[in-house]
C-alpha cells in the first residue's frame, strides 16, 4: 500500500485536485487564482505534500512561459508614445523598493549582501499578472491609463530581470554565447514566425504553439548552460514577438490556455509548498516590516511621478504598481535554487510577496477611476 502513495501517479492526482480546487475558490472569492494556488500550496506543504522531479521541471517551465506571456502582453506602440511617463514610473517603482529593502535586509536584518540584494529584487517587482487581471476585470485594459500602467509594470519587471542577471549571473564565455543567441533570436524570431505561421498555421496540430515552445526551450537550454535564468530571455522574446502575436491573437490565447490550465498552477503551488509556516510565525515581525518597507518605498518612488503625469489616478496607479506576485516569486525561487537565500528567508519573502499581491489590490478597488469607466478616456497629461 505504501508503494501506491509513493507513486508519481499519486502525486499527479494530488496536484491535479489542488489545481481545480484553487480555480473554484478563485471564482467564488473573486481573487487572483495565482494567490489561491500559492495559499493552497502552503497548506498542502504543512500536511507533508512534497514536490517530485517532474513537478520541479514543469514548475520551472511554467514560470518561464508565464514570463513570456507577460512580455507578449505589452503594447509597444503605446509604450513608445508614452515612453517618458512609463519609464520614469517603472524605474522608480523598481529602484525605490530595491534600495530600501536591500539596505534594511543588510544592515538591520543582517542577511548578508547577496541575500539582501536578492530580497530587494524580489520585493521590487510589480505583478503584471495581478495588474493585468485587475485591469481586465475593471474594463480599463484598452484605456490609455490601463496601457500606461501595463507599460510601467513592464519597465519595472524588465529592470528586475536585468538586476537579477547582473547581480547573480556568472560572467563567462557561455554568458557571451547566451547574449549572442539572444541577439540572433531577437532579430530572426519575428521574421521566422511570420513565415512559419503563414505556411503551417491554423491547423489542428497547433504547429505555431509547438514552434514557440521550441524557441523558448532552446533559449532555456542556453540560459541554463550559461548559469543564468531563462526568465529574462523569455520576457524579452515575448516583448519582441508581442506585435506578431497580437496580429495572430488565437496563438496567444491558446498558449495562455495551456499555461494557465496546467503549467503556471504547478509553478505557484510549488512556490507555496516551499513556504514554512512555522518559519513565518517565528519571523512574523520581520514579515510585517519588510511588507511595510516595500509598500512605503513604492509610494515614495511612484506616487510623486504618478501625481505629476496621472494626477487624477495617482493613488490608484501607485497601489497597482505596489502589487507583487509573479516575478517576485520567480526571483525568490531562483534565489532558493541557486542557494543565495535559505528556506527560511524564502518563506519570509514569498509571504511578503503574496501579501503585496492581495492587500494593495483590495484597497485599489476603492479608488477605481470612475471617469474612465464612465467613458472619459482623456485624463492624461
Amino acid at each position: 500500500m505504501s508503494d501506491i502513495f509513493a507513486s508519481p501517479y499519486y502525486s499527479a492526482m494530488i496536484i491535479g485536485l489542488l489545481i481545480i480546487i484553487a480555480s473554484i475558490i478563485s471564482v467564488e472569492l473573486g481573487l487572483s487564482v495565482a494567490i489561491i494556488e500559492i495559499f493552497i500550496g502552503i497548506i498542502a506543504g504543512s500536511f507533508g505534500v512534497q514536490t517530485t522531479p517532474w513537478m520541479d521541471y514543469l514548475a520551472t517551465f511554467g514560470g518561464v512561459i508565464l514570463t513570456f506571456l507577460a512580455g507578449a502582453e505589452i503594447d509597444t506602440a503605446l509604450m513608445r508614445e508614452k515612453f517618458k511617463t512609463s519609464t520614469l514610473i517603472g524605474l522608480a517603482s523598481f529602484f525605490a523598493p530595491w534600495i530600501g529593502v536591500t539596505l534594511y535586509s543588510y544592515y538591520i536584518a543582517q542577511w548578508g549582501w547577496e541575500a539582501s540584494a536578492l530580497a530587494g529584487v524580489a520585493l521590487s517587482t510589480t505583478s503584471l499578472a495581478v495588474v493585468y487581471a485587475v485591469l481586465v476585470e475593471t474594463g480599463l485594459t484598452n484605456t490609455q491609463l490601463g496601457k500606461i500602467i501595463m507599460a510601467s509594470t513592464f519597465v519595472t519587471d524588465l529592470a528586475t530581470m536585468i538586476a537579477l542577471t547582473i547581480l547573480f549571473a556568472k560572467v563567462n564565455y557561455l554568458m557571451i554565447v547566451f547574449i549572442a543567441v539572444m541577439i540572433i533570436a531577437a532579430y530572426f524570431a519575428p521574421r521566422m514566425i511570420l513565415g512559419f505561421f503563414s505556411r503551417y498555421g491554423k491547423r489542428v496540430i497547433e504547429t505555431e504553439i509547438k514552434f514557440i515552445f521550441a524557441i523558448i526551450l532552446i533559449l532555456s537550454f542556453v540560459a541554463e548552460a550559461a548559469d543564468t535564468h531563462a526568465v529574462l530571455a523569455a520576457f524579452i522574446i515575448g516583448l519582441i514577438l508581442s506585435k506578431t502575436l497580437s496580429d495572430n491573437g488565437q496563438v496567444t490565447h491558446k498558449m495562455r490556455t495551456v499555461a494557465l490550465a496546467f503549467l503556471t498552477p504547478i509553478f505557484f503551488i510549488k512556490a507555496g509548498l516551499n513556504v514554512s509556516l512555522p518559519t513565518v510565525y517565528v519571523n512574523l515581525g520581520l514579515v510585517l516590516i519588510l511588507f511595510a518597507v516595500k509598500i512605503g518605498t513604492k509610494f515614495l518612488g511612484v506616487y510623486p511621478l504618478s501625481k505629476k503625469y496621472l494626477p487624477d489616478d495617482a493613488l490608484y496607479t501607485t497601489l497597482l504598481m505596489s502589487t507583487g506576485l509573479t516575478f517576485g516569486t520567480i526571483s525568490a525561487v531562483y534565489g532558493l535554487s541557486a542557494k543565495i537565500i535559505n528556506i527560511d528567508q524564502f518563506s519570509i519573502l514569498v509571504t511578503v510577496v503574496v501579501a503585496s499581491a492581495v492587500i494593495p489590490t483590495i484597497i485599489a478597488k476603492k479608488f477605481e477611476p470612475l471617469h474612465y469607466l464612465n467613458g472619459n478616456n482623456n485624463k492624461l497629461k
